[in-house]
């Protein structure tokens, strides 16, 4: 009799596609209608309750589960929820994604994933559906912090990394929300509508770079893609994700509203409803009146026990003592400093000396502020505010505070300062998951978190970094928050601007590590900043009585190149304390990948990252095609004085354009190749033909 440790144990002996279907139906065999149909639901109403009752808590405080079968030894799904942490428990807080995106660094990504994985492990989940890589093609969205950032490319390399980190340590990596969900307050009433060459080249690959690193679930959306709810959208699960990617794992559903019908939803491929029985409690009644066949069953099913054979025994236990340990806090600390975005720094005002008297002040100086306080929230014991960072680096005697907006009471704390930190922005009451209603609200309750209402930062924050600027200071205005701000009518007030995101546990000592040079700045925009609002694409805020969105085929820095506008900041901008400086280009090709290789020369005086950018534009005059797109990125460690030579591998599937007509995809006869440090001082560095 075939069982799940007998199962995983003749696919371990033979790991290959073949024998994991066989292994998967031979189990199935063994299992009733019932326990098939059990597979497919999730059982978490009681650890909700519980949650609610016992600690306070009401989403995720332990793993939920879905499926098992004890009959058989298959294990629950067992799922926790991201992407800045663990939210079970009280693990390791670290950064938002969107600055995880701004360190263009996806070998770092990978060790972030292994710490999440750990400490997934150690509260005995089994799932981490912090995978986020949704779009962000308008900084209105409220969830925006939670992905990496606006272009596809830099989505799915760091989307892939966090996906081959959990899948190698044996937690199965769910990539959220798949497709097109980049509006939260009218997520369930939305419909996103993209032509098939927009669907296909900006919105689907960075999905497929994660099922190609090993992804053996994929959660699906709440709002409708091209008229089709998306948990019910045939073309995404199957003829797409199943048919042309060959993924061979499992869908599940977003939370409660996911799932409108049961039938079209098993049918279409969605496989697991989450994160308790609802719509799937009539599958034994719709199989009965013929609605549904066994076969519709066994095919979601088997996924599931495909999912579970080939990513569990990789699993290791780990003890909770992993969770908030030296090790952990000191990678996040390390990531806050590398995704700190240096705006401006006039004057070269930054570093901070030493010993200097510093007025920190604004409504986030001694706040905590890690980001959403929605399905993202990690619950660590402790977050380093800006003011004790600055305390802990600079000394206590040297600082001096104050935490809000009034004018009078920051002038007076500041007038006897010689730097003044300013802290300004969002936290989880202006921007993040919007929890209050279902989306069939009129008008939205104020401080209720969803999409900004607003793309310019408060205005009591313009206000008090003007009053601040004239008082003859050295004006640092820190940027808290999940994407893109206007800031261009009070900018010229700073003498410095550095963005640090949501930062995380650690995020307060690491805006010190940079302010005081102890650190060298690197991070680059993943988005860009335009000087006005009306610059982005639209947007579908609460009140609109159409829920139809176009999302066109150019945002971001595409938008601005083909339209030839000057952006405020590009896209993958970033100062630093030194000068950097690219020689020669060189470009060869192969079979498989275009090569780029330059020279970066670290001209100043400190030590610092650089990241290498590569741009590919098609020379296809007869097709619209973008001017150009990111395809590959390197950050690079160079020291004072010294010269490393950079090599970067563009895939050359990577530069192929969707043909609508023959649904295939294609080389154009010849590319421009652009390298730089963003996508506007990136230059034409030679031509590839094919």
């Amino acid at each position: 009799m075939m069982n799940f440790s007998k199962a995983c144990e003749i696919y371990k002996n033979e790991p290959t596609k073949e024998k994991l279907y066989e292994v998967a139906h031979s189990l199935l065999l063994e299992m009733t209608l019932k326990e098939k149909i059990r597979i497919l639901q999730g059982h978490a109403m009681g650890v909700t309750i519980k949650n609610t009752l016992t600690k306070g808590r009401y989403y995720n405080g332990e793993a939920y589960p879905a499926g098992g079968c004890k009959k058989l030894g298959i294990p629950p799904v067992l799922f926790t929820d991201g992407p800045r942490g663990i939210v079970m428990g009280k693990c390791t807080c670290f950064p938002v994604s969107m600055l995880r995106g701004a360190t263009f660094d996806d070998e770092l990504e990978y060790r972030i994933g292994q710490v999440f994985a750990k400490e997934a492990s150690a509260l005995d989940a089994n799932l981490f559906a912090g995978v986020c890589i949704n779009l962000l093609r308008n900084p209105m969205w409220g969830r925006a912090q939670e992905t990496y950032g606006e272009d596809p490319y830099l989505l799915g390399r760091m989307g892939a990394a966090l996906t081959r980190a959990m899948q190698d340590n044996g937690i199965i990596a769910c990539p959220k929300h798949y497709a097109l969900n980049s509006i939260e307050d009218l997520r369930f009433s939305a419909n996103a509508t993209a032509d098939e060459r927009t669907l296909r080249e900006v919105y689907l690959p960075h999905f497929k770079k994660c099922i190609d690193a090993g992804a053996m679930s994929i959660m699906g959306a709440y709002n409708k893609v091209n008229g089709t709810y998306a948990c019910e959208n045939k073309e995404l699960l199957t003829d797409i994700l199943r048919g042309e990617w060959g993924f061979d794992g499992f869908a599940l559903s977003d939370f409660f509203y996911g799932i409108y019908d049961a039938v079209r939803s098993i049918k279409a491929g969605m496989d697991v409803e989450m994160p308790y029985l609802f719509r799937y409690a009539v599958l034994s009644h719709k199989v009965k009146k013929g609605e549904l066949s066994e076969s519709d069953i066994d095919t979601a099913a088997e996924r599931v026990l495909r999912a579970l054979i080939s990513t569990l025994p990789k699993h290791k236990k780990h003890n909770k003592n992993v969770i908030l340990s030296d090790e952990h806090i000191a990678l996040a600390r390390e990531t806050a400093t590398k995704g700190i975005v240096l705006l401006k720094n006039e004057n070269n005002v930054l570093p901070v000396k030493n010993n200097s008297k510093i007025a920190v002040v604004g409504r986030y100086a001694s706040k905590r502020n890690t980001g959403d306080h929605g399905s993202s929230n990690v619950f660590s014991p402790y977050a380093i505010t800006p003011y004790e960072g600055m305390c802990n680096r600079f000394g206590k005697e040297n600082i001096t505070l104050y935490n809000g907006c009034d004018i009078n009471e920051a002038v007076n704390t500041a007038k006897n300062s010689e730097y003044i930190l300013v802290c300004v922005g969002s936290d989880w009451l202006q921007e993040g998951e919007f929890l209050v209603n279902l989306g069939n609200v009129k008008k939205k309750p104020k401080g209720s978190g969803g999409d900004r209402a607003d793309l310019h930062i408060p205005e009591e924050d313009v206000k008090l970094i003007k009053a601040l600027s004239k008082l003859n200071k050295k004006l640092i205005v820190n940027i808290m928050g999940g994407s893109a701000y206007v800031i261009k009518d009070w900018i010229d007030c700073a003498d410095s601007v550095i963005m640090s995101f949501y930062s995380g546990l650690e995020g307060g000592t690491a805006i010190a590590d940079i302010v005081s040079g102890d650190k060298n700045p690197a991070g680059k925009l993943p988005f860009t900043i335009a000087e006005k609002a009306e610059d982005y694409p639209s947007f579908l805020h609460i009140g609109a009585e159409n829920k139809n969105i176009e999302y066109g085929y150019y945002h971001g820095y595409t938008l601005f190149d083909k339209q030839n506008k000057e952006p405020h900041f590009p896209f993958g901008f970033g100062l630093s304390y030194t000068d950097f400086e690219l020689g020669d280009v060189s470009i060869d090709k192969n079979d498989k990948n275009i090569i780029v290789t330059v020279n970066v020369t670290n001209k100043g005086e400190k030590d610092g990252d650089e990241v290498v950018q590569v741009y590919a534009g098609s020379d296809n005059t007869a097709t619209d095609r973008p001017v150009k797109l990111l395809k590959g990125f390197k950050r690079v460690s160079v020291k004072s004085g010294e010269t490393k030579e950079v090599r970067i591998n563009v895939d050359i599937d990577d530069i192929k354009f969707y043909n609508p007509e023959f649904r295939n995809w294609e080389l154009d006869d010849s590319y421009t190749v652009y390298v730089g440090t963003d996508s506007r001082n990136a230059v034409n560095s030679g031509k590839i033909k094919f």
